[in-house]
């Protein structure tokens, strides 16, 4: 059995074992995976993931689903929002400490990125009373246009690791108000993170009476489960956040069938810095920028470009910052840079190291 290591996980309906699929029932009888914490690099919990017919049979309740939730009136589907967002502030800290736990980014984000749920769904609420659409008069006697937007369907949300948990919010909560069914498939390298969610979520619809399936969700390894969602006619739309390759390959598959996609994909975010600026502040943004979450970030900063004349001083600014960086348990408050995700990023980085010196860096 694997040992179940830290009180957040039990507070947030995580078990030992756990089923990878949920659309009203938690399900999942294909091959289980082993989640490491990649902070300390013990095992947390195993997650079965689904199978291509848990799959089709998950994606079914979903799109069934629909049916009913695009006929509660908006703004009754913008109170179900606002107690998810009550619900994740009162699991704040608990899933804060999951995220830092089982991708490695510090606990001060981990808490600021449940933060960001809580606020996606605090704006989300006011829209639900703001899904206006336009009256415009018509060349014709005694007639009018009128424009109104119904909901799509089904939304299939693919995220990524580096944010395990508000990116399926801001799709979520702004789907949800729109009256559309949110199916989620998660990074294989944070699952737990994604039950967790998928628990409150859970917990929240039914206190209402709606049908969980509105929320639903679809662990799989690797690009089987993604794909099953990229192509199949049922999902209306997909949203995907990751690197700019698979960013490719989902857009590709999507467009083939003629669905809507929303790509959030890799950056080479650069700052500028002239000589009027204030130096302190930038120095810590550019600092912080360039180590949150590790650099595992599509917005982690990659280029500095300096004025000339303050270049050397900058420069030197900079890496003292760097000298005095503290890597280690991300969990302790004074540690601002944690591990990387798994061996795999370690890999990818001491790689990319080498590239730097083979072009003449140091």
């Amino acid at each position: 059995m694997v040992k179940v290591v830290e009180k957040a996980l039990a507070s947030l309906g995580i078990a030992e074992s756990n089923p990878g699929g949920f659309a009203g029932a938690w399900t999942g009888s294909g091959r289980p995976q082993t989640v490491v914490s990649p902070i300390h690099g013990e095992a947390l919990a195993t997650v079965a993931n689904v199978t291509p017919q848990e799959f089709d049979a998950i994606l079914a309740k979903c799109h069934g689903a629909w049916a009913s939730w695009k006929l509660v009136p908006a703004p009754k589907r913008g109170e179900v929002v606002k107690a998810l967002g009550d619900a994740l502030r009162r699991h704040k800290q608990a899933l804060a400490e999951l995220v830092t736990l089982e991708m490695g980014k510090s606990l001060r984000e981990g808490l600021g990125e449940v933060q960001e749920m809580i606020d996606i769904c605090d704006f989300a609420v006011g829209l639900s009373r703001q899904l206006y659409g336009l009256t415009m008069p018509s060349e014709r006697k005694q007639h009018r246009l009128q424009e109104q937007w119904h909901p799509l369907g089904v939304v299939g949300v693919i995220t990524a690791f580096n944010f395990p948990v508000a990116v399926w919010s801001w799709n979520t909560a702004l789907a949800l108000v729109c009256g559309d069914t949110v199916l989620w498939k998660p990074s294989s390298k944070t699952p737990l993170t994604a039950i967790a969610c998928t628990k409150i979520a859970e917990k929240v619809l039914r206190d209402f009476g709606f049908d969980p399936a509105i929320c639903s969700l679809a662990i799989g390894k690797g690009s089987d489960i993604g794909d099953l969602i990229n192509t199949d006619p049922r999902v209306a739309l997909v949203s995907y956040t990751g690197s700019v390759p698979g960013g490719r390959h989902v857009g590709g598959q999507v467009q083939a069938r003629f669905g809507r996609h929303i790509l959030e994909l890799g950056g080479n975010g650069a700052v500028i810095v002239s000589e009027k600026a204030d130096l302190d502040i930038a120095l810590r943004c550019i600092y912080f920028g360039a180590i949150g979450t590790s650099g595992q970030r599509c917005t982690t900063t990659r280029r500095v470009i300096v004025q000339e004349a303050i270049a050397p001083a900058f420069r030197e600014r900079l890496l003292e910052l760097y000298r005095k960086t503290s890597i280690g348990d991300p969990r302790d408050e004074k540690i601002l840079m944690g591990p990387l995700v798994d061996t795999a990023a370690v890999a990818t980085m001491l790689a990319a190291i080498e590239t730097v010196k083979a072009q003449g860096g140091k």
